[in-house]
C-alpha cells in the first residue's frame, strides 16, 4: 500500500483506459443500423409481400406500418438519449407517437361494436400469432442493440428504459413483419400486430432493468 498520497493516486488510474464517448451520432447510427438489419432479416427468411414490390398497397396497410415506424423511431431515439443522461431532460415525446400507434386497436374495438360476424376469426387469428411471434423475435435485434447501447451509458431511470426498449423492439419488429404479412384488415393488424408491440413492452420493462443497472 503507498504511503504516498500522489503515489497512491497514481496507482489507481495506472490501468485505466480511455473510452469513447456516448455521441448521439453514433446512438442514432446503432438504432438505424439495427432497425435496417431487421428487415433485412425479414427479407432474407420470408420475403416482401407482393403487392409491396408492385406498389399497389392498401391505405390501411401504409397508415398501420406508417404509426409503427414512427413509434419505433421515437421510442428508439428517446433511448439514445436515456442513454447520455443531462440535467433538464425530459423523455416525454415518444407518448405523442405511441398515442398515434393505439389508435389502431382503439379503432379495432369501435368498429367491432357494429359488427355482427365475429371479429376475432376476421381477424385471423392463426396467422396472427404467427405475426406476434415472428414480429416478437425480429425485434429481438433492436431490443438487443438497444440494451447494450444503454449497458454503456448511465441511464436514470432504469424501468423506463426498459419499457421504452421494448417499445422499440416492437414497434421496429412488427414493422419489419408487416413488410411480408399479407393481411391488411384492421382487426387483425389493430389486435394482433399492437398486441406484439404491448407484449414486447412488458418483457422489456422486466428484463432489460437488470441488464443495464450501473
Amino acid at each position: 500500500m503507498p504511503t504516498d498520497t500522489h503515489e497512491f493516486i497514481d496507482s489507481l488510474v495506472d490501468d485505466l483506459q480511455p473510452s469513447r464517448p456516448l455521441t448521439l451520432q453514433r446512438g442514432f447510427v446503432v438504432a438505424a443500423g439495427s432497425a435496417a438489419l431487421t428487415v433485412g432479416v425479414m427479407a432474407l427468411l420470408v420475403g416482401f409481400r407482393p403487392d409491396l414490390i408492385s406498389g399497389n398497397l392498401n391505405p390501411v396497410f401504409l397508415l398501420a406500418t406508417g404509426l409503427f415506424l414512427i413509434l419505433g423511431i421515437a421510442a428508439s431515439f428517446t433511448v439514445i438519449g436515456m442513454g447520455r443522461p443531462q440535467v433538464g431532460n425530459i423523455h416525454v415525446g415518444w407518448t405523442w407517437a405511441a398515442a398515434m400507434a393505439a389508435l389502431l386497436p382503439l379503432t379495432a374495438a369501435v368498429l367491432s361494436l357494429a359488427r355482427d360476424g365475429d371479429v376475432f376469426v376476421q381477424s385471423q387469428p392463426a396467422q396472427g400469432v404467427s405475426c406476434l411471434i415472428n414480429g416478437g423475435l425480429l425485434g429481438l435485434i433492436v431490443g438487443g442493440a438497444l440494451t447494450m447501447w444503454l449497458r454503456r451509458g448511465a441511464p436514470t431511470s432504469p424501468e423506463q428504459a426498459g419499457l421504452l426498449t421494448g417499445i422499440a423492439a416492437g414497434s421496429l419488429g412488427i414493422f419489419s413483419y408487416s413488410l411480408h404479412c399479407p393481411f391488411d384488415d384492421i382487426f387483425h393488424i389493430g389486435l394482433w400486430h399492437s398486441l406484439a408491440v404491448v407484449v414486447s413492452a412488458m418483457a422489456g420493462r422486466l428484463v432489460v432493468p437488470a441488464l443495464i443497472r450501473w
